[in-house]
């Protein structure tokens, strides 16, 4: 059973079991009708998945455990119309609006940390120690969060000190952060280990969070997240998303198993190869059926895993002409914000599947929008 204990630390924030069954305006969509003017649509609905019964048990678990309020609401489900028509029509196109998750600069780092910070607390941690790139968006998310808290916050960063710090960098500095620059990733490992041992003789309690958040208590943020989504719309035939640490992907992949769905979730690498963001993403969702009392090899066995990496172009971060479109398109479509790094290319993957074909008419694909847009600025 996960632990239940109570927070051992003062602090301003709560942690509160999050319900979605309440609809509102989020669950509402709007596009534009031929006049121009706007009109409310409601997305179409459909009856109550068949929970399978060896995850009831699961489901009722996850119920359970603890997570910040850092999302007061379930986030806008959109018809992407414009889109469709500059694609020359093909399947129904939603997007979920991660982005615009108003903690932080929201995204989907915010998802994961809601659950982490839980235990961090439970811990009595007073800093909050993770690792990423220069500009990474779970790096400023760790510091916003450890911020709410009145934890320090210190952040491992592979890359050059800039010379002028713009973006996610300019946010983790004015959050208060300190940064620590390495030279490469295969630094990050043992540069965590040293900074918590130090941050330790130093009479501190850190904790150290992972890359991205992507343990399987993170992934739980995204299992929740599927469960919003159903309190919003019909399952999506097609769920595409951006991937690199794999606990977004762990968290909907086991999100669809546990409630039944046949939904298909599509992970668009930001870098590394399918084969290896696809090890990831199995061994999350293990770890989330230990954590929730179910089989986590029947769990990783329910849902196929499907990660595309044709999409990484040159390389993590460096734009490509598809994620160009693709940015442009959502830009001047539905004034939507990409960011090359990340969500730009998995956009660009949905884009070249609808072109190709590869979807029917009638389907309904969701585009899951992880944010990122800060780093339009670096």
């Amino acid at each position: 059973m996960l632990e239940r204990c109570a927070l051992a630390r003062a602090t301003a924030m709560t942690y509160v079991r999050l319900d979605f069954a309440q609809t509102n305006a989020s669950s509402r969509i709007h596009r534009k009708c031929p006049s121009h003017s706007q009109m409310t649509l409601s997305l179409p609905k459909a009856d109550p998945p068949e929970i399978p019964a060896q995850y009831r048990d699961a489901l009722r678990e996850l119920d359970g455990v603890p997570a910040l309020q850092l999302t007061r609401a379930a986030t806008p489900v959109e018809e992407m119309s414009r889109l469709r028509s500059a694609l020359d029509g093909g399947p129904q196109l939603l997007v979920k609006r991660d982005d615009a998750i108003p903690f932080g600069f929201g995204g989907n780092k915010v998802r994961k940390l809601q659950m982490v910070a839980v235990a961090a607390m439970n811990a009595a941690a007073d800093t909050l120690v993770t690792v990423g790139g220069i500009q990474s968006n779970h790096a400023r998310a760790t510091a916003a969060v450890a911020a709410k808290l009145g934890m320090r916050c210190v952040i491992i960063a592979n890359g050059k000190p800039p010379e002028r710090v713009t973006a996610n960098a300019l946010l983790d500095q004015l959050l208060g952060a300190d940064v620590e620059y390495i030279a490469s990733r295969e630094e990050r490992a043992p540069a965590l280990a040293a900074a918590m041992d130090r941050l330790q003789r130093e009479g501190k309690n850190p904790f150290a969070i992972p890359l991205g958040a992507s343990t399987p208590l993170g992934a739980l943020g995204f299992v929740r997240a599927v469960g919003e989504l159903l309190q919003q719309i019909a399952p999506p035939k097609v769920i595409v998303h951006a991937a690199s640490s794999g606990g977004t992907q762990a968290g909907l992949v086991a999100g669809c198993a546990l409630y039944g769905l046949s939904t298909r979730v599509i992970g668009v690498s930001a870098d590394d190869p399918a084969a290896e963001v696809a090890s990831k993403v199995r061994e999350i969702v293990r770890g989330v059926g230990e954590l929730l009392n179910a089989d986590g090899e029947a769990l990783v066995s329910a849902r196929p895993i499907e990660v595309d990496d044709q999409q990484v172009g040159d390389g993590y971060g460096i734009p490509s002409e598809a994620s160009r479109e693709a940015q442009r398109l959502a830009a001047r479509n539905e004034a939507l914000f990409v960011d090359h790094t990340y969500t730009a290319k998995a956009l660009a993957s949905l884009i070249a599947r609808v072109r190709d074909g590869q979807f029917r008419d009638d389907d309904t694909i969701l585009f899951w929008h992880t944010g990122g847009q800060v780093g339009l600025f670096a």
